[in-house]
């Protein structure tokens, strides 16, 4: 890459020298400040004007908002009357004003269409008054040096506040106008190209999934020899099964099956220095489980009899919320909160072989649930829930296929994970070495 033939100084630590022909403006210089809309979800309805609100608001990439693409929520007509001051033009950045760790610090989108748009709550919208080609800015402001700048002036411990005067004297690179254009197009270009590449990786790994999901569904329903007679399961999702495996329902293959419970939040006599791990639903990861995020106290074993630790090789489920029917192998004793049923001491089932079969019944599990807006799964209906079983010896087999299958999957999916890293690093370390001048792509 090609480099200016002469830098200067920027006064800014964070970015060292500039071409010496570059600016450095006051973000106060630049723009003119307003805020979003004072309103709340009651205001927020399917159809009526785009509204760009503190959650639409993007970290790292993808920063332009285009409201044609029915993308954002929307709020009542009734505002373009009232609230001008909040509705955007194309060109115009949004703001959160908030953010709720460091890393977010800065964050910000950019309306990229001419569709009339507000901005929400918790928003502070900036438009420029110079000639500034707001693409380039916008890149500008998703540089890793331009988020230092704000991160190094940001306060707080569980919230951080981005302010106005936060952003007003933040300092802001200048080129001149054509060369913010020429920067912007080159860029565009360029990050279309890696977008599109770990777009292609990203849906790699999703068919890298359902290769998974196919390996386990087959080898627990249909067995690995594919010579084998075949007889009705009886059970319309399961289909046919070998016809020397049985049929039984998973009360009748695990000696414990249970749940937990919640100590009062808050109590420290339950919580503080606790000892005893404690299993909550977002800890389950349909794989091992090796810790929990949360632990309890001798005196919540105590209090609680509802609470007891279940041993290692457990298999537990997630019966409602938003993680229902995610799974998990206990590898460590645990106990667990009442959203978890727990499935301990299996009789006939091998526990690996248990783990793969509710792998692949979890979609059936999940249909036979109740409720409306949050669905259960009951301790009764995991219980009364039929499986099939193989004998012992086979189970072990039929694991050990499985997971020689999926280990190599596992390798060529953390090869793509690395792959999509180095092309993200790659991505943002061009857009700062591109927006500070470092590089030179223009004649």
């Amino acid at each position: 890459m090609k480099k200016y033939d002469k830098y200067k100084d920027s006064g800014i630590e964070w970015i060292g020298e500039i071409p010496e022909h570059w600016d450095v403006k006051k973000f106060d210089y630049l723009f003119v400040f307003s805020r979003g809309l004072g309103i709340t979800k009651q205001d927020l309805l399917d159809e009526g004007v785009p509204c760009v609100n503190y959650g639409e608001i993007h970290s790292k990439y993808g920063f332009r908002v285009d409201p044609n693409k029915n993308q954002l929520k929307f709020v009542q007509d009734s505002y373009l009357e009232t609230s001008n001051k909040s509705l955007l033009s194309r060109g115009d950045f949004v703001f959160a004003d908030t953010s709720e760790d460091i890393e977010g610090s800065g964050n910000f989108t950019c309306l990229d269409s001419d569709t009339p748009t507000f901005a929400g709550y918790h928003t502070v919208i900036a438009r420029c008054l110079s000639k500034a080609h707001y693409l380039f800015l916008a890149y500008y402001f998703d540089s890793l040096e331009y988020r230092n700048q704000i991160r190094n002036s940001v306060s707080g411990i569980k919230v951080y506040s981005i302010t106005q005067a936060i952003l007003k004297n933040t300092s802001v690179l200048f080129p001149p106008p054509e060369e913010q254009t020429a920067i912007a197009n080159y860029l565009d270009s360029k990050t279309a190209e890696i977008d599109e590449l770990i777009a292609d990786k990203k849906r790699l790994l999703e068919l890298y999934e359902e290769e998974k999901t196919a390996i386990i569904n087959q080898a627990v329903t249909k067995g690995i020899n594919p010579d084998v007679k075949m007889k009705d399961s009886g059970i319309e999702w399961m289909g046919e099964i070998p016809e020397h495996w049985e049929v039984k329902r998973l009360s009748w293959c695990f000696k414990i099956i249970g749940s937990g419970t919640t100590p009062k939040a808050g109590s420290d006599e339950y919580y503080f220095n606790g000892l005893f791990n404690w299993l909550l639903t977002g800890d389950l990861t349909d794989g091992e489980i090796h810790s929990t995020s949360k632990k309890i106290t001798q005196k919540a074993l105590d209090d609680h009899t509802s609470l007891k630790e279940y041993p290692v090789n457990s298999i537990v489920m997630a019966m409602y919320g938003a993680t229902i029917g995610k799974l998990g192998i206990l590898k460590i004793p645990t106990t667990v909160n009442q959203a978890c049923c727990v499935m301990a001491e299996p009789i006939h089932l091998h526990y690996e072989f248990a783990f793969y079969v509710l792998l692949s019944a979890r979609k059936e599990i999940i249909n036979m649930s109740y409720g409306g807006g949050q669905p259960n799964i009951s301790q009764e209906l995991i219980k009364s829930f039929r499986v099939q079983i193989p004998p012992k010896d086979e189970q072990g087999v039929i694991c050990n296929f499985i997971n020689k299958r999926i280990n190599v999957i596992e390798a060529q999916v953390q090869r793509t994970e690395k792959l999509i890293e180095l092309l993200t690093e790659y991505r943002t370390a061009l857009i700062s070495e591109v927006v500070t001048g470092k590089i030179k792509v223009v004649d």
